[in-house]
């Protein structure tokens, strides 16, 4: 390999250098099959061993996973908020090992996949669910007091702030996110403001989360079903970049 590597770029730095802008200037129609000639590498003929050209990603998509929890679990919450229920130790669950856990997993695996908006948004929704659940796990525990009216529209607030970012994200890649996330800004500020004022829009709340919670459900879905049939069965709304 140091005699190849030499003879075209003087050290295995530069080697690397070039084959990180072959590929960048490339894409991914550039990689061939890596049992045969490598398109982007044919000028070096035998000096380019098939372990030095390329590891192809054939994971599966994770984003679906990350937006059923998400969506699963905002929704059953809601049907609280909306009154069909009490809060429980089955939102609780949900809360920690679907809408937490599961999407702190799904936010590592996107981390490897370089996607940095679906890092950041999986891993912040699923710990705002592990943060959630402690909210109401440590004041019955006897290890903090219980976050006032105010605390919580602040907290709530912030996390409307953060959602409101990454919904301008969202125009960048399509519609079916943009109604995500846009449902989630209007949720969490409509939930800030109940606390900080006291208005009685808790039902209003509940309906409009559950809005929400569907909508990545659907959004996650029609990922699933679009690539086992190879084909859109449900439109997600790409955006024209």
């Amino acid at each position: 390999m140091s005699n190849g590597t030499g003879q075209q770029g003087g050290n295995l730095n530069d080697f690397i250098t070039e084959t990180q802008d072959r590929f960048a200037k490339a894409g991914t129609v550039g990689v061939s099959d890596l049992d045969g000639e490598h398109s982007l590498f044919a000028d070096l003929g035998a000096n380019v061993a098939k372990s030095e050209v390329a590891i192809c990603d054939t994971t599966a998509n994770p984003a679906p996973l990350g937006l059923c929890a998400f969506g699963m679990t905002t929704v059953l919450l809601n049907l609280h908020n909306a009154g069909f229920y009490p809060l429980d130790s089955m939102i609780l669950a949900m809360g920690i090992f679907y809408g937490g856990i599961a999407q702190v997993i799904v936010g590592c695996m996107e981390w490897k996949k370089k996607n940095t908006f679906a890092t950041t948004a999986f891993t912040s929704y699923g710990l705002f669910w592990l943060t959630l659940v402690a909210l109401i796990f440590l004041p019955k525990m006897g290890l903090a007091e219980k976050p006032t009216e105010i605390a919580m529209a602040a907290y709530l607030g912030m996390w409307g702030l953060f959602t409101a970012v990454l919904f301008i994200g969202t125009l960048r890649l399509n519609k079916a996110l943009q109604v995500v996330f846009g449902s989630l800004v209007v949720l969490f500020f409509l939930l800030a403001y109940k606390d900080a004022t006291g208005a009685p829009i808790g039902t209003f709340i509940g309906y409009e989360g559950i809005f929400c919670g569907l909508s990545a459900i659907y959004t996650g879905l029609a990922q699933v079903l679009n690539e086992v049939y190879g084909k859109t069965i449900l439109p997600l709304g790409p955006v024209k970049k």
